[in-house]
């Protein structure tokens, strides 16, 4: 009896094991980063690249997952180099001592990355093999180490010094505009009908690329030149909407903005992508005042199921919440709890809504939120049909963004404030 656990474990294991030609693909691409790592010469330092990142692109998922193993395994900082390093630095706690104690602390991997980024395709691959990674994570944790690598070259690699922004109408190139089509997130992009509704004279796409990425957007944002602040997202992707004269517009609403990148994951863009939007709208209409967001409450209809602290959360609106089908009478009580969830709702010392987060540390004000704001299927279930305005006043940005980075205080209307407070008192 005892012995059974161990025969299934040992069964178990064999199925999780690579195939052999698997292994073998991955000891090849262990073998060129090896030789990688110790070749000087430049011409033979790009083929054996080169090499390196074909062999890999070769793998599947077998393949890739015994070469994650092994790079975790055998690419770290050398214990040796860093102890040897540390007590230089004890007695000579000099800037070279410092500068040699960082490089000797430095896992070889990072090396290794970029010398295969040198290669041609080596970023679009590098980003690749990371989001290949992150599939991988949750099983293997002890990967997270080449993940953390990665992160840190890619945050260099992609700083906003290197990136430029575009604005993508109709004329932009068919590749990229199918990689719109392709990669919207928040609003799916239906067609090329609807795709070039979204691209008509009272609308706006501004999207960010890299120069080893040219054909592929990191992230894109699009907007409606409006009048007033738009409370409800579907008339502004009816592909049958009039198409109204962006010269009597007055404000300007972002409605979806999307990471294409799942490899560049954790590397910020949006932030600065919003503000490179907020400028060139300035430019082109100086009568736009308001730059707003009609943005979801992703988190909203979970924490409802939940059983949050400070406030009850009647049974009802926690039925409503798991079928994503709100009632017309529990619109004022929804409202309220939403108004809470964005003010009181935390992760840690943050806001729990990661929508939220993102537009608070940007120095957004959260002005509005709008019933029905959203009621298609996917908004009802993750908001309940619940929109909110995140307002960029231009002269209140950076306050704002000091008060939310040292405090985590939260800019809000008096409108929010007091439904917030009207659903503590809720009995």
């Amino acid at each position: 009896m005892n012995e059974q656990p161990g025969l299934l474990r040992r069964v178990w294991d064999t199925v999780r094991q690579p195939s052999v030609p698997a292994a073998r693909a991955a000891d090849h691409v262990v073998e060129l980063c090896d030789a990688l790592l110790s070749e000087r010469g430049e011409v033979s330092s790009a083929r054996i690249a080169s090499e390196a990142i074909a062999a890999y692109r070769d793998l599947n998922d077998s393949g890739r997952g015994a070469f994650f193993s092994k790079l975790a395994e055998r690419f770290p900082a050398d214990p040796v180099d860093v102890d040897r390093a540390i007590d230089a630095y004890r007695t000579d706690p000099s800037p070279a001592r410092a500068a040699d104690l960082h490089l000797a602390s430095e896992p070889r991997r990072q090396e290794l990355f970029r010398r295969l980024n040198t290669a041609a395709g080596g970023t679009a691959t590098l980003v690749q093999m990371r989001a290949d990674l992150l599939t991988t994570l949750q099983e293997h944790p002890d990967r997270a180490a080449i993940d953390a690598d990665l992160v840190h070259l890619f945050r260099s690699w992609f700083n906003r010094g290197f990136l430029t922004l575009q604005r993508i109408d109709w004329r932009t190139s068919a590749l990229i505009l199918e990689r719109l089509i392709q990669y919207e997130a928040v609003h799916q992009i239906q067609d090329w009908n609807d795709l070039h509704r979204r691209l008509e004279a009272d609308r706006r796409c501004y999207a960010f690329f890299h120069p080893s990425l040219p054909d592929e957007p990191l992230i894109f944002i699009e907007a409606a030149l409006t009048r007033g602040l738009a409370s409800a997202v579907q008339p502004l992707i009816d592909v049958d909407a009039p198409i109204a004269d962006p010269a009597r517009a007055d404000s300007a609403i972002f409605y979806s903005i999307t990471n294409c990148q799942a490899g560049l994951r954790g590397v910020s863009f949006g932030n600065f992508l919003i503000k490179q939007a907020v400028e060139d709208l300035r430019r082109e209409f100086p009568r736009i005042r308001t730059f707003a967001t009609l943005s979801p409450l992703p988190g909203f209809t979970a924490w409802l199921r939940s059983s949050p602290a400070g406030v009850r959360i009647p049974e009802d609106i926690r039925a409503a919440a798991a079928r994503g089908a709100p009632a017309e009478g529990q619109q004022r009580a929804l409202l309220t709890l939403a108004a809470y969830y964005l003010l009181h709702a935390r992760q840690g010392a943050l806001p729990l809504d990661r929508v939220a987060r993102f537009h608070l540390a940007n120095g957004a004000r959260i002005e509005r939120l709008n019933w029905m704001g959203d009621s298609s299927e996917h908004g009802l279930q993750q908001s309940l049909g619940i929109t909110v305005n995140y307002v960029y006043r231009l002269a209140d940005v950076e306050r704002h963004h000091e008060a939310y980075a040292r405090r985590g205080a939260i800019a809000a209307s008096h409108e929010l404030h007091a439904l917030a407070a009207a659903a503590r008192r809720r009995p």
